[in-house]
């Protein structure tokens, strides 16, 4: 970094207003110093952006990452580059009094936020309920407690309504195809596999112990499956798969069984309540 950009960033930081400020553990244990109530946010990821602006911090926010896409107003906000390598000048020159992330921030990226003094609380969402945790660690963070119970109820309330209208019925066994080249589908740590489950379903590479396994062909033959599930309006569709070399002899392909559902499924946030919902439907009308 070029000296005088270094004496910039300080300065910046030098005159940055102080506010009390309170110690918290994020989701990975660190301890973090958080201002009582934080004024300026920056959202290092899509989904903690979601979270934000879910939590009713939205006026709050002023900065978010790129592929920013929910809420549609968030994309308003200025961009601090890619959500695991976003520009720290351009962060700070957002005088931003809280950072918040997910797990996966890159240690030397955490760490020039740690160099620079700037409040990074990192979340780490894992399956249904960890986006309930996440929110209420976010809510304490900001100092928004009861709006994150309050969200989480309403969030809860409508997953469990899901589950009682599909209990009892046949499952519905997806093979869930997240990449075509290399072969990506999920695991049985992945949070799209406890969405599958709670819309009916039940992804058939569930067994997987990696989160996002990348598997051969001759393992998608093996697996021989019924139905895909694809992201809607993704470069692949079960037209596209056809063209495939080998694909058109899996039963899905041949069958032309598909269920679509939109990009909102990849975000462990409050949209993602949404995906369930709709692909609960589709599994079961």
């Amino acid at each position: 970094m070029k000296r005088c950009t270094l004496l910039s960033i300080v300065l910046a930081l030098a005159a940055s207003p102080c506010f009390a400020s309170r110690t918290l553990q994020d989701e990975l244990g660190r301890t973090v110093t958080v201002p009582d109530h934080p004024q300026r946010l920056i959202s290092l990821t899509p989904s903690v952006a979601d979270d934000l602006y879910a939590l009713g911090a939205e006026s709050e926010v002023v900065g978010v990452s790129e592929y920013t896409k929910y809420p549609p107003q968030a994309r308003q906000k200025p961009s601090i580059g890619l959500p695991l390598n976003p520009s720290l000048e351009t962060i700070v020159s957002l005088h931003p009094d809280l950072v918040v992330g997910s797990a996966d921030l890159p240690p030397q990226n955490l760490k020039g936020f740690e160099r620079l003094g700037i409040p990074v609380f990192l979340v780490k969402p894992v399956g249904i309920e960890g986006i309930y945790s996440s929110l209420l660690d976010m809510g304490k963070a900001l100092n928004r407690e009861a709006a994150a119970e309050e969200l989480v109820f309403r969030l809860s309330s409508r997953v469990e309504a899901v589950r009682v209208r599909v209990r009892g019925k046949q499952r519905v066994r997806v093979f869930m195809l997240l990449w075509a080249d290399p072969i990506l589908t999920v695991g049985k740590a992945a949070f799209i596999t406890d969405l599958i489950a709670a819309a009916g379903g039940e992804s058939i590479t569930g067994n997987l112990a990696h989160e996002y396994p990348r598997i051969s062909f001759e393992t998608v033959v093996a697996l021989a499956p019924e139905s895909l599930l694809l992201i809607r309006a993704s470069s692949m569709s079960v037209e596209n798969l056809a063209q495939r070399a080998g694909w058109d002899s899996l039963p899905a392909i041949r069958k032309r069984s598909v269920y679509y559902v939109d990009d909102r499924l990849n975000l462990p946030s409050p949209v993602a309540i949404d995906a369930l919902e709709d692909l609960a439907r589709q599994f079961h009308p």
